[in-house]
């Protein structure tokens, strides 16, 4: 149960959505665009956030469904976790969204929800950084489309009142070796202690990391030392480590030391596996 009330609006199209959203801020009210609603109905009963209107996007054509073509795939915000896995359209967004949660879960959380939300780890994100992916938003001057990383710095990080709609994942990436691996410290389902996701553009294996630091990440300079196959996989692991863009993080799961130490030998394996060909 929710305890304080506020008004419910279950929008039918993204100008509807945007429009009441810019409403209920000229009123000095605050508003969130929901989907799944699985963080805000949980950080809402905590006390921690007190909306007075939620936005419903569910509705919304353009946030709803996947489409591929010849360029690529297009994924709605509003698709759930287990609608992405299930769909097997691009396996590693698939194996990143079947790592997140247990299965009641992943039916409830959205893509855009992951991207969203308040909880660090984002692990949604991690292919579609590796992928060069492109985003579409719409707000208050219509819509427009970025690269992917350009508004997800850490978390999703749109206009004020700008919502996600789509992402879009190019043709190259749906079939693209990869390699996806979630260490955590207690249970199968939880939050990663280190998650090393790993995608291959060509010949170049190129990597994106969650639990490791205080957000999740993508590292030229790390990809570029972990490409240096002049060096045996355990020195690439060991220098890699060494080029965190900060210092690792430390929690009840892990201190920072203990995750580094993990990174390292995940990056060894992972370098390894791709030297023998057995990725």
């Amino acid at each position: 149960m929710i305890p304080f009330g506020f008004a419910y609006c279950r929008a039918q199209t993204l100008a509807e959505a945007v429009a009441e959203y810019a409403r209920c801020m000229a009123l000095g009210k605050t508003a969130l665009y929901y989907a799944g609603g699985s963080e805000i109905i949980t950080m809402a009963r905590a006390g921690d956030i007190r909306p007075d209107e939620v936005i419903d996007v569910k509705d919304i054509v353009e946030c709803r469904g996947m489409e591929r073509d010849e360029l690529g795939l297009s994924i709605g915000a509003a698709c759930t976790l287990n609608q992405i896995k299930e769909a097997k359209l691009f396996p590693l967004l698939g194996l990143a969204c079947g790592r997140i949660a247990d299965h009641t879960n992943q039916c409830r959380i959205t893509l855009g929800g992951n991207l969203s939300g308040s909880i660090i780890y984002h692990e949604a994100a991690l292919p579609l950084l590796l992928c060069d992916a492109e985003a579409s938003l719409f707000g208050p001057e219509g819509e427009r489309r970025v690269p992917f990383a350009d508004v997800f710095q850490g978390r999703l990080r749109p206009l004020p009142g700008e919502m996600l709609v789509r992402v879009r994942a190019p043709v190259w990436a749906l079939a693209a070796k990869h390699a996806h691996i979630k260490k955590t410290t207690n249970e199968k389902i939880d939050y990663p202690l280190v998650n090393v996701t790993a995608l291959f553009y060509g010949e170049a294996l190129r990597a994106a990391f969650s639990g490791v630091c205080a957000q999740p990440f993508r590292s030229e300079r790390m990809e570029a030392i972990l490409n240096e196959r002049a060096l045996c996989p355990a020195e690439r692991a060991r220098l890699a480590v060494a080029a965190l863009p900060e210092r690792a993080h430390a929690d009840v799961e892990g201190s920072g030391e203990y995750r580094a130490f993990v990174l390292e030998h995940t990056l060894k394996k992972l370098l390894e596996d791709w030297e023998l060909g057995s990725l």
